[in-house]
């Protein structure tokens, strides 16, 4: 696989490599989030030209707290034993905010799926990060 968008970034703004190992598991689930949004997005953009009010509509009830704790339900099992303790550092992470409409267990495991997103993709691990969010997509039988 190529070099991926996080490096490209890293180039043009000058920004050195950092081993990713060393960052919370927070800070990968604050990327991950707008990640995992913008693959959704473009999934849902790419559908078909439609009012920015429907796009977002139909994002925001596949990038929500509870459907990320279902996917996650539906991918542990196909997770290899790295991205496993990755889900598993975000999901315990202790967070000082919680998603508005979510249980703490849902908002737990979204952490944890976010997290896994971010780590993914600061990995350079996009085809995987996709891999992962098709399958979860298909196996709730959402509907982007």
């Amino acid at each position: 696989m190529g070099r991926g968008i996080d490096s490209y970034i890293k180039e043009q703004f000058g920004i050195a490599e950092v081993d990713i190992r060393t960052y919370s598991p927070l800070t990968l689930a604050y990327i991950g989030d707008g990640i995992y949004d913008l693959v959704i997005r473009s999934v849902v953009v790419g559908k078909g030209n439609t009012r920015a009010g429907e796009l977002h509509k139909r994002t925001s009830q596949i990038v929500k707290a509870h459907t990320q704790a279902e996917m996650m339900e539906v991918l542990l099992p196909l997770l290899t034993e790295e991205e496993a303790d990755i889900y598993r550092r975000g999901r315990n992470a202790k967070s000082p905010t919680m998603a508005k409409n979510a249980t703490m267990s849902d908002y737990r495991k979204a952490t944890g799926f976010e997290t896994l997103m971010g780590w993914l993709y600061l990995q350079d691990e996009f085809e995987r990060l996709v891999e992962l969010v098709k399958t979860g997509v298909d196996g709730l039988h959402l509907k982007l």
